[in-house]
């Protein structure tokens, strides 16, 4: 605040001057206000006011996560002390986020003025018409445009986010890899690596193939055994009556074994291998048989894990090894009173099949996914300047830096680089560098508008083959000819 004092006095010394000399022509146009010295009012109650949004209430959804977290108990107290402008946001289940969301803005009721719009599901919302385009909403309010927001700051995740024409959507919150993590005690214990060494002839190492990953994961479920521990050799995200095994699969496992986009054929939107598809192709009931086989060596709440318990069984010690979403890798890494393994969490790219890391690297291909999401405003809201106004709040450089170390996510380049996170970053075995840059490795769901509804047809065939009812190639074979007719039924591929 001197500071900012001082280079007040000075300017206006230097305005004084200037009239005094008679060239007070040559003062120059005006530039972005500057932060409101102590006592005057701040660019952001300003544009409240302009707006009539003090006292306003507004409301979102998201999922419970750090970052939703963070963003509820942090950033919008701060907001309302700047505008005047109370944040009411629900972090609830992401079913429940889901449902809430979607009936809202079908029905066009405007509960909420803000909602979490996954990555993947974005192209669904845009084909339906249920946001406001940003891009045109601050074009039409320059008096709501603020100085510290600008589009052109995120890093290339707020491309999912544009419609055809690069209209904007939704303003980035969190953008994480999925990532695979492993337990730097078990792993660099001389003991257990001599024992590793001589059961299966080559030494312990964080897996690159799936075939080291199965050895790591059978080790290990027996050590634990031996040595009365509950510790299994890895997670399984394999809940059998939850989306969250759909997208295990398709979105974590079938990429390494290099099945991509669901195993859809886009040109011809088909999914069995007989019409050109790759649902059922060998690779993909090859990932399956191996997912599936993984469930004996993983904890036995495996079958009820969603991305949550997976990321608490991890942080629990019950795993050595695991692919994990990468929201949750700082808190398991960093914070003692929700993580045992504090410390001893290392981080590395999954295990991949030959030729899926080339594919990865020259854009073909990719070995996991790149989640994330933003918050878009719904064109029901009721709120829509006062809404405009948090989310710019949320989307300038200086909230970002603690949102990143609160919630392992980073929707800015300049975020890397922040001294926060580099500290983080050395206790999460370099987790922020390895997505900086491997990042690119990774990629989000395809753009299908028919996402969720596809996946509703396909799923039970996976937990089918998490529960044993079918093997992996049957469930494959029935969930792709299950493609293939919805997909005809909703329009494609006739």
């Amino acid at each position: 605040m001197f500071k900012h004092k001082l280079t007040v006095m000075l300017g206006i010394l230097v305005l004084f001057s200037m009239v005094l000399s008679g060239c007070a022509a040559a003062v120059p146009a005006a530039q972005p206000a500057a932060p409101a010295a102590e006592g005057e009012a701040s660019w952001w109650k300003t544009a409240s006011q302009s707006a009539s949004c003090e006292g306003v209430t507004i409301r979102g959804i998201s999922e419970s996560t750090p970052p939703s977290n963070f963003a509820r108990e942090t950033l919008a107290p701060a907001f309302q002390a700047e505008t005047g402008i109370t944040v009411e946001l629900e972090t609830t289940s992401w079913d429940e986020m889901y449902n809430k969301a979607i009936n809202d803005m079908q029905a066009g009721t405007g509960i909420y003025d803000f909602v979490y719009i996954e990555q993947d599901i974005i192209y669904q919302y845009l084909a339906n018409n249920y946001l406001v385009n940003l891009t045109q909403l601050l074009a039409d309010n320059p008096n709501l445009a603020s100085p510290d927001f600008d589009f052109a700051k995120f890093t290339s995740f707020i491309d999912n986010f544009k419609d055809a024409d690069g209209n904007i959507y939704g303003v980035p919150m969190e953008a994480f890899v999925k990532i695979y993590l492993y337990r730097l005690d078990l792993f660099n214990d001389p003991a257990i690596q001599e024992a590793f060494a001589a059961e299966y002839g080559y030494d312990l190492a964080p897996a690159t193939t799936h075939q080291q990953y199965q050895d790591n994961a059978t080790f290990f479920t027996q050590y634990g055994a031996d040595n009365g521990l509950e510790l299994w050799g890895t997670t399984v995200q394999g809940n059998t009556g939850h989306a969250s095994s759909f997208y295990e699969f398709f979105e974590s496992i079938a990429p390494t074994f290099g099945v991509y986009n669901w195993g859809i054929n886009s040109e011809n939107w088909k999914a069995t291998v007989e019409n050109g598809g790759g649902m059922n192709s060998d690779a993909a009931k090859e990932a399956l048989a191996f997912w599936v086989g993984l469930l004996q060596y993983a904890p036995p709440e495996a079958t009820q894990s969603t991305w949550d318990e997976v990321a608490a069984s991890f942080a629990a010690g019950r795993a050595a090894q695991g692919w994990v979403y990468g929201e949750n890798a700082a808190w398991i890494a960093t914070d003692p009173d929700r993580s045992k393994v504090v410390g001893n969490v290392g981080v590395a790219l999954p295990p991949v099949s030959e030729g899926v890391m080339e594919a990865a690297a020259d854009g073909s291909g990719y070995i996991g996914y790149y989640d994330g999401g933003s918050f878009g405003l719904p064109v029901s809201s009721k709120n829509q300047q006062c809404t405009l106004l948090w989310l710019e709040y949320i989307g300038q450089e200086s909230v970002q830096a603690d949102w990143a170390v609160a919630g392992s996510r980073i929707v800015m380049e300049s975020t890397y680089d922040d001294p926060k996170v580099q500290e983080v970053d050395a206790k999460t075995d370099n987790y922020y560098t390895l997505m900086k840059s491997e990042g690119p490795l990774f990629r989000g769901a395809p753009p299908f508008p028919f996402h969720s509804a596809l996946r509703e047809v396909v799923q039970p065939f996976i937990w089918k083959a998490l529960s044993g009812e079918l093997t992996a190639a049957d469930a494959l074979d029935q969930a792709a000819a299950a493609a293939d007719a919805e997909l005809v039924n909703l329009g494609y591929g006739q």
